[in-house]
């Protein structure tokens, strides 16, 4: 069993520190918020005062941060204290640009680096059934991959320093899209007569099946584990949706590609934050397009 430091006990980061912790590995955890930290030693993380005694150690490092100024700081910190040949795993979401700045700064320090951000949200975070998107080389990876097998059921070597960015990024990209569509595609139903549950039997089944209807239908019903039936309780935040359009539009930029549709879906979820509604499910924003004449 390993010895892991944990950096940024969150949402997501406190419930799979936890699973780390029920595969039998030692995690000592540090998070700036004391709430948080002491939620975390309740299952079993043992508390550090800062991020440089949960390091000390440490055969591997695991941040979960909330954007790429923070995982920079973080590793700057971290890789002072590391030992070499300490593996540093970044499962934070961020701007590829970071990654790899983080990438650089971990092999100067003669440490194995790895970016693996996830998908499945605190659902998926709490019952351990993450994907993994990972980049780096094939030595950190291997590496790794047991210890993200504590915490996910998918893991995916995408390449290079940066590539588990870059597949984040457009994964989310398709997920914001596909979720204003399937919402359109629901307010049109209401306005026709339509039951919801009719569309979902027809569109589960046919050629407008995916994730947003399958498994995470934007109305009550359907299907019953959606945030849709539970009041819109973030699985995955609207916040959190429109930093992804963000970086990955930042990415079309930087990169030339076009990107039409990620830039419409990023305008929609800015307007749908900007009336208040960052801290509920991502999926609520059907409820906006209700209101359009």
């Amino acid at each position: 069993m390993a010895r892991i430091a944990f950096i940024g006990l969150g949402n997501m980061g406190g419930p799979m520190a936890a699973n780390l912790v029920k595969a039998g590995h030692e995690v000592l955890g540090f998070d700036l918020a004391a709430p948080v930290l002491k939620a975390a030693e309740a299952s079993g993380v043992k508390p550090a005062s800062h991020a440089s005694q949960a390091v000390k150690d440490a055969e591997i490092v695991i941040t979960m941060l909330p954007q790429g100024r923070h995982v920079l700081t973080a590793w700057t910190d971290i890789l002072q204290t590391a030992a070499q040949d300490t593996l540093v795993i970044d499962c934070s979401t961020i701007d590829v640009d970071s990654s790899r700045k983080a990438h650089e700064m971990a092999k100067a320090a003669s440490c194995l680096s790895l970016d693996a951000p996830v998908s499945g949200g605190t659902g998926g975070a709490t019952a351990g059934t993450l994907t993994f998107m990972a980049g780096g080389s094939d030595e950190a990876f291997a590496r790794a991959k047991p210890i993200l097998e504590a915490m996910g059921k998918k893991i995916v070597h995408c390449g290079e320093a940066g590539a588990g960015q870059a597949a984040k990024i457009c994964n989310n990209m398709i997920l914001g899209i596909s979720m204003v569509g399937v919402c359109e595609a629901f307010v049109l139903a209401e306005k026709l007569g339509l039951s919801h549950q009719a569309l979902f039997d027809v569109a589960s089944t046919s050629s407008g099946q995916c994730w947003a209807i399958n498994t995470y239908c934007p109305v009550p019903g359907p299907v019953p584990t959606s945030p849709a039936n539970n009041g819109y309780k973030p699985g995955f935040a609207a916040a959190l949706m429109l930093k992804d359009l963000r970086l990955s539009q930042e990415a079309a930029l930087a990169s030339g590609a076009s990107t039409p549709m990620g830039a419409e879906a990023a305008q929609l979820f800015a307007l749908f934050e900007k009336q208040g509604n960052g801290g509920r499910d991502f999926s609520a924003i059907i409820e906006m397009f209700r209101e359009k004449p």
